[in-house]
Protein backbone atom coordinates (compact mmCIF):
# COMPACT_ATOMS: atom_id res chain seq x y z
CA UNK A 1 0.00 0.00 0.00
CA UNK A 2 1.44 3.39 -0.98
CA UNK A 3 1.13 6.96 0.25
CA UNK A 4 -2.51 7.21 -0.89
CA UNK A 5 -3.83 5.96 2.46
CA UNK A 6 -6.17 4.58 3.63
CA UNK A 7 -6.93 2.72 0.40
CA UNK A 8 -4.94 2.42 -2.82
CA UNK A 9 -7.27 1.73 -5.70
CA UNK A 10 -4.73 2.43 -8.44
CA UNK A 11 -2.73 0.02 -10.52
CA UNK A 12 -0.20 2.77 -11.15
CA UNK A 13 3.33 2.62 -9.79
CA UNK A 14 3.24 6.28 -8.77
CA UNK A 15 2.38 7.20 -5.19
CA UNK A 16 -0.66 9.16 -6.30
CA UNK A 17 -2.25 9.15 -9.75
CA UNK A 18 -2.82 12.39 -11.64
CA UNK A 19 -6.45 13.44 -11.66
CA UNK A 20 -8.14 12.73 -14.97
CA UNK A 21 -9.04 15.96 -16.86
CA UNK A 22 -12.73 15.14 -17.20
CA UNK A 23 -13.68 18.59 -18.56
CA UNK A 24 -11.32 18.02 -21.47
CA UNK A 25 -12.64 14.47 -21.91
CA UNK A 26 -16.23 15.70 -22.06
CA UNK A 27 -15.51 18.49 -24.58
CA UNK A 28 -13.45 16.28 -26.90
CA UNK A 29 -16.05 13.53 -26.68
CA UNK A 30 -18.89 15.87 -27.65
CA UNK A 31 -16.94 17.32 -30.57
CA UNK A 32 -16.03 13.83 -31.80
CA UNK A 33 -19.59 12.51 -31.48
CA UNK A 34 -21.71 15.54 -32.42
CA UNK A 35 -19.37 17.34 -34.81
CA UNK A 36 -18.38 21.05 -34.73
CA UNK A 37 -19.87 23.00 -31.82
CA UNK A 38 -19.30 26.32 -30.09
CA UNK A 39 -18.47 26.58 -26.41
CA UNK A 40 -21.95 27.70 -25.42
CA UNK A 41 -23.50 24.58 -26.94
CA UNK A 42 -20.98 22.34 -25.16
CA UNK A 43 -21.82 24.14 -21.92
CA UNK A 44 -25.54 23.59 -22.49
CA UNK A 45 -25.00 19.88 -23.11
CA UNK A 46 -23.11 19.64 -19.81
CA UNK A 47 -25.74 21.60 -17.90
CA UNK A 48 -28.63 19.55 -19.31
CA UNK A 49 -27.07 16.37 -17.93
CA UNK A 50 -25.95 18.10 -14.71
CA UNK A 51 -22.51 16.54 -15.23
CA UNK A 52 -20.80 19.02 -12.90
CA UNK A 53 -22.53 17.52 -9.85
CA UNK A 54 -21.74 13.87 -10.53
CA UNK A 55 -18.93 13.76 -13.08
CA UNK A 56 -16.44 16.22 -11.67
CA UNK A 57 -16.62 18.39 -14.79
CA UNK A 58 -15.86 22.07 -14.20
CA UNK A 59 -18.31 23.94 -16.40
CA UNK A 60 -16.87 27.27 -15.25
CA UNK A 61 -13.45 26.25 -16.61
CA UNK A 62 -14.80 25.06 -19.98
CA UNK A 63 -13.84 28.09 -22.07
CA UNK A 64 -10.34 28.18 -20.59
CA UNK A 65 -9.98 24.48 -21.40
CA UNK A 66 -11.12 25.09 -24.98
CA UNK A 67 -8.41 27.74 -25.40
CA UNK A 68 -5.79 25.38 -23.94
CA UNK A 69 -6.85 22.60 -26.29
CA UNK A 70 -6.72 24.97 -29.27
CA UNK A 71 -3.18 25.99 -28.29
CA UNK A 72 -2.22 22.31 -28.06
CA UNK A 73 -3.69 21.53 -31.48
CA UNK A 74 -6.39 19.23 -30.13
CA UNK A 75 -9.19 21.36 -31.54
CA UNK A 76 -9.29 24.12 -34.13
CA UNK A 77 -11.55 27.09 -34.79
CA UNK A 78 -13.77 26.38 -37.79
CA UNK A 79 -15.76 29.60 -38.03
CA UNK A 80 -17.46 32.35 -36.03
CA UNK A 81 -21.22 32.51 -35.66
CA UNK A 82 -23.28 35.49 -34.55
CA UNK A 83 -27.03 35.69 -34.02
CA UNK A 84 -28.47 39.19 -33.81
CA UNK A 85 -26.73 41.33 -31.22
CA UNK A 86 -25.33 38.39 -29.31
CA UNK A 87 -21.56 38.08 -29.05
CA UNK A 88 -19.89 36.08 -31.81
CA UNK A 89 -19.24 32.46 -30.92
CA UNK A 90 -16.32 30.40 -32.14
CA UNK A 91 -17.25 27.01 -33.55
CA UNK A 92 -14.61 24.36 -32.88
CA UNK A 93 -13.89 21.01 -34.47
CA UNK A 94 -11.73 18.20 -33.17
CA UNK A 95 -8.40 17.52 -34.91
CA UNK A 96 -6.73 14.15 -35.55
CA UNK A 97 -4.45 14.88 -32.60
CA UNK A 98 -7.54 15.62 -30.53
CA UNK A 99 -9.01 12.23 -31.43
CA UNK A 100 -5.81 10.55 -30.30
CA UNK A 101 -6.00 12.50 -27.02
CA UNK A 102 -9.64 11.43 -26.63
CA UNK A 103 -8.65 7.78 -27.09
CA UNK A 104 -5.99 8.15 -24.38
CA UNK A 105 -8.35 9.87 -21.94
CA UNK A 106 -11.14 7.38 -22.60
CA UNK A 107 -8.78 4.47 -21.95
CA UNK A 108 -7.60 6.07 -18.72
CA UNK A 109 -11.16 6.72 -17.58
CA UNK A 110 -12.30 3.16 -18.33
CA UNK A 111 -9.41 1.73 -16.33
CA UNK A 112 -9.70 4.06 -13.37
CA UNK A 113 -10.78 2.31 -10.18
CA UNK A 114 -9.34 4.53 -7.46
CA UNK A 115 -10.71 7.49 -5.52
CA UNK A 116 -8.68 10.67 -5.68
CA UNK A 117 -9.70 12.01 -2.28
CA UNK A 118 -11.32 10.54 0.80
CA UNK A 119 -11.64 13.34 3.38
CA UNK A 120 -13.81 11.36 5.78
CA UNK A 121 -11.31 8.50 5.69
CA UNK A 122 -8.48 10.90 6.53
CA UNK A 123 -10.54 12.45 9.32
CA UNK A 124 -11.36 9.09 10.89
CA UNK A 125 -7.95 7.50 10.38
CA UNK A 126 -5.81 10.41 11.54
CA UNK A 127 -8.17 12.75 13.36
CA UNK A 128 -9.89 10.11 15.40
CA UNK A 129 -13.53 9.93 16.40
CA UNK A 130 -13.44 12.35 19.29
CA UNK A 131 -16.53 11.93 21.42
CA UNK A 132 -18.51 8.97 19.95
CA UNK A 133 -21.90 10.56 20.64
CA UNK A 134 -20.87 13.74 18.85
CA UNK A 135 -19.34 11.72 16.01
CA UNK A 136 -22.67 9.92 15.54
CA UNK A 137 -24.44 13.25 15.18
CA UNK A 138 -22.01 14.49 12.52
CA UNK A 139 -22.23 11.22 10.64
CA UNK A 140 -26.02 11.26 10.82
CA UNK A 141 -26.03 14.69 9.16
CA UNK A 142 -23.71 13.37 6.46
CA UNK A 143 -25.96 10.36 5.92
CA UNK A 144 -28.98 12.58 5.48
CA UNK A 145 -27.10 14.67 2.90
CA UNK A 146 -26.12 11.56 0.96
CA UNK A 147 -29.68 10.25 1.10
CA UNK A 148 -30.88 13.56 -0.34
CA UNK A 149 -28.31 13.23 -3.13
CA UNK A 150 -29.56 9.75 -3.96
CA UNK A 151 -33.10 11.02 -4.30
CA UNK A 152 -31.98 14.03 -6.35
CA UNK A 153 -29.94 11.85 -8.71
CA UNK A 154 -32.79 9.39 -9.12
CA UNK A 155 -35.22 12.22 -9.84
CA UNK A 156 -32.81 13.74 -12.38
CA UNK A 157 -32.47 10.37 -14.12
CA UNK A 158 -36.22 9.90 -14.27
CA UNK A 159 -36.77 13.41 -15.68
CA UNK A 160 -34.10 12.97 -18.35
CA UNK A 161 -35.50 9.57 -19.28
CA UNK A 162 -39.01 11.03 -19.57
CA UNK A 163 -37.66 13.71 -21.93
CA UNK A 164 -35.93 11.08 -24.05
CA UNK A 165 -32.46 12.39 -23.17
CA UNK A 166 -31.05 9.12 -21.81
CA UNK A 167 -29.98 6.13 -23.84
CA UNK A 168 -28.88 2.83 -22.28
CA UNK A 169 -25.40 4.19 -21.56
CA UNK A 170 -26.75 7.34 -19.95
CA UNK A 171 -29.09 5.30 -17.80
CA UNK A 172 -26.19 3.09 -16.71
CA UNK A 173 -24.10 6.12 -15.74
CA UNK A 174 -26.84 7.52 -13.53
CA UNK A 175 -27.50 4.12 -11.92
CA UNK A 176 -23.80 3.78 -11.18
CA UNK A 177 -23.90 7.10 -9.35
CA UNK A 178 -26.96 6.04 -7.37
CA UNK A 179 -25.40 2.70 -6.40
CA UNK A 180 -22.18 4.38 -5.33
CA UNK A 181 -24.10 6.68 -2.97
CA UNK A 182 -26.27 3.83 -1.73
CA UNK A 183 -23.09 1.95 -0.80
CA UNK A 184 -22.09 4.94 1.31
CA UNK A 185 -25.44 4.71 3.10
CA UNK A 186 -24.77 1.04 3.87
CA UNK A 187 -21.37 1.98 5.31
CA UNK A 188 -22.96 4.68 7.44
CA UNK A 189 -25.51 2.25 8.86
CA UNK A 190 -22.83 -0.34 9.67
CA UNK A 191 -20.52 2.21 11.29
CA UNK A 192 -23.38 3.76 13.24
CA UNK A 193 -24.17 0.33 14.65
CA UNK A 194 -20.57 -0.07 15.80
CA UNK A 195 -20.61 3.37 17.42
CA UNK A 196 -23.90 2.62 19.16
CA UNK A 197 -22.40 -0.60 20.54
CA UNK A 198 -19.30 1.28 21.74
CA UNK A 199 -21.39 3.96 23.45
CA UNK A 200 -23.58 1.33 25.10
CA UNK A 201 -20.55 -0.60 26.36
CA UNK A 202 -19.01 2.58 27.77
CA UNK A 203 -22.23 3.39 29.62
CA UNK A 204 -22.39 -0.10 31.13
CA UNK A 205 -18.80 0.21 32.31
CA UNK A 206 -19.53 3.59 33.86
CA UNK A 207 -22.61 2.17 35.65
CA UNK A 208 -20.63 -0.74 37.08
CA UNK A 209 -17.98 1.57 38.48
Amino acid sequence: MNACLPFDYSHDTNDCVTVLPVTRLMALGLLAERGPMHGHRIRREAEEKNVESWGGVSIGALYRELHHMEDEGLIEALRNEQVGRRPARTVYQITPEGRRELDILRERAMGEVHRHTDPIGVALLFGGLGEPTEAREYLLLRRRSIDNLVHALRTERQLLAARGCLDATGFAVFRRGELFLEAELVWHDEFDGELAHEIGAARETATET
